[in-house]
């Protein structure tokens, strides 16, 4: 495994994925063609924008207001090597929480060296496919079989309810594109679906 990142997309600060003021990594390529995905342009494996660690750091710090950091894709867990060393690189800048999504379920990824390093770093992971049947329009997990794992205390007293709690998200229209940033409520995605059928060109699209 490479310690190169290939980044699909990143938000330099939102408040949509998690408490606080947040930057958030999309990485390109997934093992799993979820049915209902929203992010189908970051499925495929194929070089999007490669980035060492030091050169992500410096782009999800570049707020100084942000204090945490959420790993979405994509899979991060294939792209865990440098997103672990990532992580530990912008916690010596600045006293950071990491929030990471994973299609994986966490006893998939125990024992494995790279997703142990990134395990190590995140204080959140929320992790299962997203099964479209079982979206229930709450939480910041996709669906209800998808299940949220506090690995350290660092987020114990904000008061987020990752499970059932209101949906956040945003749409930021570009001049040639837009970004889904955040877990989607059904309206959410009826607005999405109407800003991909009308405009010239497709949008870089995200859900969590």
């Amino acid at each position: 495994m490479s310690g190169l990142l290939n980044v699909a997309e990143i938000c330099a600060s939102t408040r949509a994925l998690g408490p606080g003021v947040r930057a958030v990594v999309w990485v390109q390529g997934c093992p799993f063609r979820c049915r209902g995905c929203v992010a189908p342009d970051w499925i495929e494996e194929r070089p999007a924008r490669v980035m060492s660690p030091g050169e992500l750091v410096d782009a999800v710090l570049a707020d100084p207001e942000v204090t945490g950091l959420t790993f979405s894709g994509g899979e991060p867990m294939e792209q865990a090597v440098g997103l672990a060393e990532a992580a530990r690189r912008a916690r010596e800048r600045r006293e950071l929480t990491v929030i990471c999504f994973t299609g994986y379920r966490l006893e998939e990824l125990r024992g494995r060296p790279g997703p142990e390093a990134l395990l190590a770093e995140v204080d959140v992971l929320i992790d299962g496919r997203y099964v479209d049947v079982l979206d229930d329009d709450v939480g910041m997990r996709g669906s209800a079989n998808q299940r949220v794992h506090r690995l350290t205390d660092r987020l114990a007293d904000v008061a987020v309810d990752f499970e059932a709690g209101p949906r956040r998200a945003e749409i930021r229209v570009r001049a040639d594109s837009a970004l889904l940033v955040g877990v989607p409520s059904a309206a959410v995605r009826g607005a999405w679906t109407r800003i991909e059928r009308t405009r010239p060109v497709p949008p870089t699209s995200k859900r969590d």
